[in-house]
């Protein structure tokens, strides 16, 4: 049973338009096609108490991507670019986390999902990438994806699932600067940070990319295989 977190966003369907609990249906397909069961948790009581219940019911999480995360968590002003935070999966999110860190429930983040798990460990964000690259090729705009190279670090748990160098999509304009307790473990040509780590035997794995995307299901499968142990 893998928890994978969702958006709380304005939506329309059917006859309907209102605020829904909403996420890519790429998210429960991977987690289907790598052996798991997807159950959706939405953001709609960010406690302790509500998190570590969750996360005793689930063998596995995913904190899914997203919108930017508040920078007041990491202490610093909003960038011009830095927009649309949602304070209810900030606070879901990092109770997930915390409670997930204490029981050693195996976990991946992607994207956004990363970012907070930076976060939620005391780090900091780079709150636009182009800043730092010069280039905007992670995120080209809309919902079109970046399509880059990434080099995974010898010895990492990364690399025994996805191996040394591999082509991803990705759709951020943030990344993660500083991430205590996490190793980085692999890189885009340009030098920003694509994934960390948890050193140890946890598997405590996210990425910058998003492996949700395209028919290689690889990070799913490592997080459905530590979550069936």
């Amino acid at each position: 049973m893998i928890g994978v977190s969702t958006y709380r966003e304005a939506a329309r369907w059917g006859v309907w338009d209102t605020v829904a609990d909403v996420l890519h249906a790429q998210y429960a397909d991977a987690v289907l096609a790598a052996g798991g069961v997807p159950v959706l948790l939405p953001p709609a009581a960010g406690t302790d108490d509500v998190a570590a219940a969750v996360v005793a019911r689930i063998d596995g999480l995913v904190v899914s991507g997203g919108a930017d995360v508040d920078p007041g968590r990491y202490g610093a002003e909003p960038h011009r670019r830095t927009t649309g935070w949602r304070e209810d999966r900030d606070a879901w999110e990092t109770a997930l986390l915390r409670a997930a860190d204490e029981s050693g429930l195996p976990t991946l983040g992607v994207c956004r999902g990363m970012q907070l798990m930076a976060v939620s460990a005391g780090g900091s964000l780079h709150q636009h990438t182009p800043d730092l690259v010069g280039h905007e090729d992670h995120s080209p705009g809309g919902p079109t994806f970046g399509r880059i190279i990434v080099s995974t670090a010898e010895s990492s748990r990364l690399r025994a699932a996805v191996g040394d160098r591999i082509e991803v999509g990705c759709h951020h304009h943030q990344s993660v600067d500083t991430h205590p307790g996490f190793e980085p473990v692999a890189w885009a040509g340009d030098g920003s940070l694509e994934a960390i780590e948890r050193p140890g035997p946890r598997f405590c794995v996210a990425v910058q990319w998003h492996p949700e995307v395209g028919a290689d299901h690889t990070l799913f499968a490592a997080l459905v295989a530590a979550a069936a142990t």
